[in-house]
């Protein structure tokens, strides 16, 4: 069986733009009523990763949530419209000001569509999942298509992150800070919740060290859907200029056969594939590592490394970092963000959550010495 991945051209997220494009984009495989029953309960997740304006970049475009609730609206769904955002605790006692400052809330309010906080979970496997995926019929997941440190791409799969208890997002950070290791997490859950259609916000895209605010915004002026979320993210990697499986969550969700990730069995609908793909994205400095063997990254463990420093000129001392650290190795003592370096798991949750653009990469002298 083969998967079809419909993208198109949106310029910006004026309104009616969106609408139209988001409407075509479902239309091309086959209409809404081909994933969702009418008069069904919806579950909806755009990627909140944390409270900050649209025009930042960072989360899913309000615009691009408010053209799937109009559609579901329009087979009279109840639908119910919720994220769990970020990996560190603290976001979730300010879920209001997350949905407030994104453009959500207003959204919401807007389309009369209920506003849902994560906060009730059940077991799925070896996860702690929301439980409004038992509580709805159907689930669609809305991802922000951006780079990541630790991932490489955050597209359909990685967006799932957002379905585990806040509380034990930051317990996974600290088992699974391996790279290869997080992207089989990834997969687990995507196994336990696989989304009834991804919509893709690629409007404005991320692409440097993303997916906070040290990335960098890119006009891509897409949207891409579709129900394979590897079939998704494997079209979406193409446009980074890499392949498929240079994706470990694509790697390794393809050898568990739970999803399409050769080209050739992929149909993209709409635009053409050679009329999407631009210039390389540029990548995440840590990404580099998946370019070594594993065997080589496990006996050169101490010495190749990427930590994270903050940069003194951006820096606010917000703290934001200090509570997002899963291993709490980075404090503010004298007025100063300091971190522990040799208890650092270089996860990167800090540069994740710093609203500043405060927190860089810093390389070891063997990792610049071999050329990475």
């Amino acid at each position: 069986m083969n998967a079809q991945v419909s993208a198109v051209k949106c310029g910006n997220y004026d309104p009616a733009a969106v609408q139209a494009a988001t409407q075509r984009a479902v239309d091309l495989l086959g209409g809404i009523t081909a994933f969702i029953k009418p008069k069904s309960k919806v579950l909806v997740k755009p990627n909140m990763l944390m409270a900050i304006e649209p025009e930042r970049g960072v989360d899913t475009h309000p615009e691009v949530v408010r053209a799937v609730l109009k559609i579901l609206k329009g087979i009279d769904c109840r639908i119910y419209l919720g994220d769990g955002p970020s990996a560190w605790a603290d976001q979730v006692k300010n879920i209001d000001q997350v949905y407030e400052k994104s453009g959500i809330a207003k959204v919401a309010r807007a389309e009369s569509v209920e506003l849902v906080r994560f906060d009730k979970r059940r077991w799925r496997g070896k996860f702690p999942l929301t439980s409004w995926l038992d509580e709805c019929d159907y689930f669609i997941s809305i991802p922000k298509f951006k780079t990541h440190g630790l991932t490489v791409l955050t597209g359909a799969l990685k967006n799932l992150y957002g379905l585990v208890s806040d509380t034990y997002k930051a317990e996974l950070h600290k088992r699974y800070f391996n790279n290869q290791d997080f992207a089989g997490i990834i997969v687990d859950i995507y196994t336990q919740a696989k989304p009834h259609l991804n919509i893709v916000d690629g409007i404005v895209a991320m692409e440097g060290d993303g997916p906070g605010t040290s990335g960098a915004l890119r006009q891509c002026g897409l949207l891409l859907a579709g129900k394979d979320g590897v079939a998704i993210d494997s079209i979406l990697s193409l446009i980074m200029g890499l392949k498929p499986h240079d994706i470990l969550t694509t790697r390794e969700a393809a050898a568990r056969n739970e999803g399409i990730s050769d080209i050739n069995r992929i149909e993209v609908l709409g635009e053409k594939l050679q009329d999407i793909i631009e210039r390389p994205f540029a990548l995440p400095r840590t990404s580099l590592l998946r370019k070594l063997p594993r065997p080589i990254i496990d006996i050169g463990t101490r010495l190749i490394r990427f930590r994270p420093q903050v940069d003194r000129r951006n820096c606010t001392r917000c703290s934001a970092c200090c509570r997002a650290c899963p291993e709490k190795i980075i404090s503010l003592k004298d007025d100063r963000i300091v971190i522990n370096g040799a208890k650092c798991i270089s996860c990167f949750c800090c540069q994740e959550a710093c609203p500043e653009s405060a927190i860089t990469v810093k390389k070891s002298l063997f990792t610049k010495m071999i050329g990475l």
